[in-house]
């Protein structure tokens, strides 16, 4: 069996920097179209001359994929100004990016203040930027598993209140909560999902032991919780689209003492994707949320190429390389049912 579909593209990836470019871009630009590049890098990208270096340096590890467009995405910090923005928008910048500090991986510098984003976020709407949120609050006395309900009722829903222009994506949305306050709000509020996310609970990072692999920022949530992304995702809600989070740290990163956030899926995103659809009887609805819904969501033409995968199972590595190190990807050794065949 096989499937062909629009190119898809990824609104948000963590490529990191440096030596690991090598491995971490080429499997995801050989199948995307636009890629959102996040920016939490050491330094981090907080401005336009940043960014347009930063997309330079991921183009020049895509030389086989002439179609792959990385848009990194803006960090924003309590010394953001509007001028930046501007200069950012003018470099084709699309989204900048909202890390509460110390949120997750490299979050150090993030936004301190909450209270003082309004004047950002007004040169944002003006200037048609989109806003990524990593909607979790870090206040110390709130549970981690409701962290991104209170972001959400304390933070986001009045900020989106006060700026019905300006276009905010949840991002990594975990929580039914998060579903729901999706689905009320206006066409300006949309929400990318993972595929971890969408097959993996809470109880997943506990079965036989501690399992640092799955350990991820947001943790994934109840069973309840997933069945309202899956809900929402297959049932083709609408401004939920594709945002893989794919998150790598060398292995000794994770297999430590203080174990590392983040999830690597990008060696076969799209592949994870295809899994749950068609496990779920619902791969025909695959093309909308994963290559229509987030172009149409940042106002940008959807992808003119197709892409084709086909039924053919195939194990995952254990391990793959990593700069001078090596990653441990999702669902290690595990067998997946479908490849991206011709892009």
């Amino acid at each position: 069996m096989t499937l062909v579909m629009r190119r898809p593209d990824d609104w948000h990836v963590h490529f990191r920097d440096g030596a690991v470019l090598e491995h971490t871009v080429p499997p995801i630009a050989a199948v995307f179209g636009r890629v959102v590049a996040m920016p939490n890098l050491r330094p981090p990208v907080t401005n336009a001359v940043q960014a347009v270096g930063y997309a330079a340096r991921l183009r020049e590890h895509a030389s086989h994929a002439p179609h792959f467009v990385p848009l990194p995405s803006l960090y924003l910090t309590d010394r953001t100004t509007a001028d930046v923005l501007s200069d950012f928008k003018l470099s084709g910048g699309v989204a900048a990016k909202l890390y509460p500090a110390n949120a997750t991986t490299n979050s150090d510098a993030g936004v301190t203040d909450m209270d003082g984003l309004d004047a950002k976020l007004r040169a944002m709407e003006e200037l048609g930027l989109v806003l990524q949120v990593h909607g979790e609050t870090t206040a110390a006395d709130i549970d981690i598993f409701d962290r991104e309900r209170r972001f959400i009722d304390d933070i986001l829903a009045p900020l989106v209140s006060r700026f019905a222009g300006l276009r905010v994506v949840l991002e990594h949305v975990t929580t039914a909560h998060g579903v729901a306050f999706v689905k009320a709000g206006g066409p300006n509020v949309g929400a990318t999902v993972t595929p971890h996310h969408l097959e993996v609970d809470r109880n997943a990072m506990f079965a036989g032991g501690l399992r640092p692999h799955l350990y991820c920022l947001p943790v994934p949530k109840t069973r309840a919780d997933r069945d309202a992304l899956l809900d929402a995702v297959l049932g083709g809600a609408e401004r939920f689209f594709l945002g893989s989070d794919s998150a790598p740290h060398a292995r000794h990163m994770k297999e430590s003492a203080c174990c590392a956030a983040g999830v690597y899926c990008g060696h076969h995103t799209l592949s994870h994707y295809a899994e749950v659809f068609a496990r779920h009887g619902a791969l025909d609805r695959l093309e909308a949320f994963a290559s229509e819904r987030g172009a149409d969501f940042y106002g940008l033409a959807r992808n003119e190429a197709t892409i084709t995968l086909e039924q053919r199972p195939f194990e995952v590595p254990t391990t793959l390389p990593f700069g001078s190190d090596v990653v441990v990807p999702y669902r290690a050794g595990e067998a997946l049912q479908w490849q991206v065949v011709a892009t």
